[in-house]
């Protein structure tokens, strides 16, 4: 399977960064089979949109979860992530929590809506993938293809 990955620069050896901010399903490397979500990614700033592009292999051996679809277990999973808490996952794969989904969340975590008034409001978004790589492990499953400037 060939994997996305939108960035400003070529990503060759791909590594996990602790940062700020935690992501969807905590920090890791993160890419996408979708290459249309890649490019508008890749686009948002300034400097050249680069997609860097991976073939994957998945490894049994590995500790993956993977989400289907958006659901409760989901939105729990990406509402303890966004807090900070960390997983015991090599790899972990689903939809992305977008910035109106993640809104949507934020609201959510903040009680200002019910588990109930998220799912009506998240009915309705486009679908999303993100699969993200958070051991050395995880990241041996990955080979650099190329890398290439995209503009959309």
């Amino acid at each position: 399977m060939t994997l996305c990955h939108a960035s400003k620069e070529i990503i060759e050896f791909p590594e996990v960064r602790k940062t700020k901010y935690t992501k969807d399903f905590s920090w890791g490397f993160y890419c996408t089979n979708n290459f249309e979500q890649a490019v508008r990614w890749a686009n948002r700033g300034e400097e050249k949109p680069i997609i860097n592009f991976y073939s994957y292999v998945q490894n049994k051996k590995l500790n993956i979860l993977k989400f289907e679809k958006m659901t409760d277990a989901w939105l729990d999973f990406i509402a303890k992530c966004r807090k900070g808490e960390t997983h015991p996952y090599d790899i972990v794969e689903g939809p992305m929590a977008d910035d109106t989904i993640w809104n949507y969340v934020n609201d959510f975590l903040l009680g200002r809506i019910t588990r109930k008034q998220f799912w009506v409001l998240a009915e309705f978004r486009y679908p999303t993938h993100q699969i993200s790589f958070h051991t050395l492990s995880a990241l041996n499953s990955l080979e650099f293809e190329r890398s290439e400037i995209v503009y959309d």
